[in-house]
């Protein structure tokens, strides 16, 4: 409990009553890791029907991706917690957990990254292919430093954190341009964008690109300090 945030403890208080009806009806742990892979593929697809079926003004599909990506983070959550409240935790259970989490990362970067070459944010989809390579960073170094019998949690921008920055990115970037639109003013009656709303998406995108890999290079300089002491 001592590595569990604020936020994820009020979450917890939640989803522990749905967690509680899992564990009467024998759901485990793994099955619920399962869900969360196809729901990440389901994102997937999302921001490729957004790509193939929509132009770039139109982002129901960015915000109805992101929504489905926050939905597989939840049963992120639950997988670990149903395994520790249902006692039902196991060394292969924990080891799924890891490998399925990496494929739904690089599932669901694989959807974003074809949603913006597609529509041609040719920048954004360069800062959303960095921000893969520091997800993937972060979750090896952890790995590397625990297969070397050293704790490594540190920095800021672990799963959770680019889970919720990138999935209530893209849905509020839907809720936004469904309301609202792009920013406009009017020069001699031609549109002139102030502020494009896929920027909602793609900033997100791209702070996790930037503190995923300071998280791995955080954990780097850890375990130097560690194995040096």
């Amino acid at each position: 409990m001592a590595n569990e945030s604020k936020a994820q403890l009020i979450i917890y208080n939640i989803i522990n009553p749905f967690i509680n009806l899992l564990i009467r009806l024998k759901i485990t742990p793994n099955f619920i890791t399962t869900v969360g892979l196809l729901l990440n593929i389901l994102a997937a697809i999302i921001f490729i029907l957004g790509a193939e079926k929509a132009d770039r003004t139109q982002l129901v599909y960015v915000g109805w991706g992101g929504f489905t990506i926050l939905i597989a983070g939840l049963f992120d959550m639950i997988d670990g917690r149903l395994a520790r409240l249902g006692n039902m935790s196991s060394k292969f259970g924990a080891f799924y957990d890891s490998v399925v989490d990496r494929y739904s990362e690089l599932i669901m970067f694989l959807g974003i990254c074809y949603y913006l070459i597609a529509h041609h944010f040719f920048l954004s989809s360069l800062f959303a292919f960095i921000a893969l390579i520091g997800s993937m960073m972060v979750s090896y170094t952890r790995a590397r430093a625990e297969g070397i019998g050293i704790a490594c949690s540190v920095g800021m921008m672990q799963r959770p954190a680019r889970v919720v920055t990138i999935g209530a990115g893209a849905m509020f970037c839907g809720i936004f341009h469904y309301f609202f639109g792009n920013i406009c003013i009017k020069m001699d009656n031609y549109p002139i964008v102030l502020f494009e709303t896929i920027s909602i998406f793609t900033i997100p995108v791209t702070i996790v690109a930037v503190f995923s890999n300071i998280t791995a290079i955080e954990r780097l300089n850890h375990v130097k300090k560690a194995l040096n002491g």
